[in-house]
This record gives C-alpha cells, structure tokens and sequence, in this order.
C-alpha cells in the first residue's frame, strides 16, 4: 500500500515541499511506493516552489481512511490534521515544533523532531550520504522550503546548521540565494487574488490561550502595504471567519520581511489585551508594530497571554 506523506493543513513552502521531498526519499532511495499529498492548496510562495522547479501539484486530501499507511511532516499537532488521522497508520513524523500530544499510532513509530528552523534541513541530515543522490529539483525544493522558514535567515529560528545547509545546497545549484530569495518573497507577497478569508486562513495555525480559542494567522510579505491597505475589510471578515473554524477570535500579524517587524491588527478590546499583555505593546489604534517580531513558532505563540 502506497504510504502518504502530508504537512499540516493551510500549506506552506515547507508544509508542501519537505513532502515531496520525503516522498522521492522514500520512493528513490528506500524501494517504498509513497506519494505526496497537501491537505488543502499551497499558498503562493510554494506555488511559486512548484512552478519553479516544474513540480506537478500534490493531489490535495481532506482526510486518511483507516490503516492508511503515512509520514506526517512539518507538525505533529492532531488540530493541523486530518480528523481520521489517529485510524491511520502514521509510521513517522519529522517535525521541527513543539511537542503536541494527542496523536495515537498503530504501533511503535520513528519520531524525529529537532528544534531547527525548517523540516527539509532535518530531512537532509536523515538521508546522510544518500542525500547527495537528490536530483537538483530536491535539492531545489529543500532550499526554498530552508529559505522560507528562515526568512532568508532573518527569522529568530534560525540555526547555523540550516544555512550551512541551504549555502551548500545553493551552491550546488549555482543560485544567488540573495536573488533567489527576493524571487520567493515577491511570489509570497502577492496576494491580490485571495479574499480577506483565504487570506486569514492562508498561514494559520489554531491555538488556545487561558481557554479561548484563536486563530493566529501570520502573512510575511516585502509589501507590507498591500496587505494593510486591506486592513478595515481583513477585520471586518474576522467574525465569520471565527465563527465557522470555531474560536473566539483571529489574530492576524502581518510580517515585514525587510523592516524585520510585524503589524498585528487590533479589531477589539480582546485583541488589544493580547498585545498588551503578550508583548508589552501600547496600542491606541486599530493596529499596533510590534519591532523584532517575526516568528510565530519562536515569539507569537510562546508570548500569547490574556
């Protein structure tokens, strides 16, 4: 039976690429049939990955039947999956987030979850010597996926080794990683196609802070502008966006990639309190820049407080 590898839902460049990369992994190296699957459509900068590197789009999946073979990548959190995932067999999961809880396996699993900043830097240290067998798409995929989880290593995330690695990867490549990155960054930044609900739901991850739930949503852009010029619409979608993924509220912060900032959106009084108190912020608008934020995993969801 075909093994299916899948990141978590709202996919990004990681979320869609350490997938693919897996499944050629699997497939090329280790003799398995494996396949990989998105659980919903990527957003632009890994569409811009797929486009790239001439890669046909991951058929796009809701939910595992029962014993179906997987490797869950880039998440181990059962709320960023899909509902059957604890019927399927999952015989792996490779992560770089925190420790969830929650999911039950089949048997005994191989987990490896290393506090760097991207998925695709684990893997590569995972397939050691055979690594070097990755045709330049892999290689080409795993640089972006690096790339983008470490904002062309501006993100706090950011480790030695994952830019030894993507240094290295891009000089097998012959790629300016400097030119190749402000190529992604325009990609991600372009959001003119997506309603203010695709928009909230395009990088978001469910957390609950003190017993209310939210949804924080991170967009990183160079154009900050373009976002923010969307501002009064963004907030007023926020209540039925809310309403139909079952939590109190969304957080949106919109991530200045080249200022190294981030600009949270306040619509109400609980917005207001979660900057306050999370980090410290007076806010006496419907915004409020938050300097040096650029990381959910590293400083928005371990600062969030009510």
């Amino acid at each position: 039976m075909t093994t299916l590898v899948l990141g978590h839902k709202s996919p990004d460049t990681d979320s869609t690429g350490s997938p693919i990369l897996w499944a050629w992994y699997l497939n090329e190296v280790k003799g398995q049939s494996a396949e990989a699957v998105l659980l919903g459509e990527p957003n632009t900068e890994a569409a811009f990955l797929l486009a790239k590197w001439d890669l046909p789009k991951p058929r796009i999946i809701s939910d595992l039947d029962e014993n179906q073979p997987c490797v869950i990548v880039d998440t181990n959190n059962p709320a960023e999956l899909p509902a059957g995932v604890n019927g399927a067999d999952v015989q792996a999961i490779i992560d770089h987030h925190k420790l969830v809880g929650g999911l039950e396996t089949k048997g005994p699993i191989e987990i490896t979850i290393r506090p760097l900043a991207c998925t695709a830097t684990i893997m590569i240290d995972l397939m050691g010597d055979d690594a070097a067998k990755m045709p330049d798409w892999a290689k080409g995929t795993a640089l972006t996926c690096i790339l983008s989880d470490t904002l062309e290593f501006r993100s706090p995330t950011t480790t030695p080794h994952d830019k030894a690695v993507a240094e290295q990867l891009a000089s097998d490549l012959g790629i300016d990683i400097p030119t190749y990155a402000a190529e992604m960054f325009a990609a991600k930044s372009d959001v003119s196609a997506f309603s203010d609900a695709e928009l909230l739901r395009m990088d978001s991850k469910e957390y609950e802070v003190a017993g209310t739930k939210f949804r924080v949503s991170v967009l990183e852009t160079t154009a900050p502008d373009t976002v923010l010029s969307r501002k009064a619409s963004l907030m007023a979608a926020m209540p039925t966006v809310a309403s139909e993924d079952g939590v109190e509220q969304v957080l949106l912060f919109v991530v200045d990639i080249l200022n190294e900032e981030a600009t949270l959106l306040v619509p109400n009084d609980l917005v207001k309190t979660v900057a306050e108190k999370s980090f410290g912020a007076t806010v006496s608008g419907d915004s409020v820049v938050l300097p040096g934020i650029m990381s959910r995993k590293k400083q928005i969801i371990p600062s969030l407080a009510l």
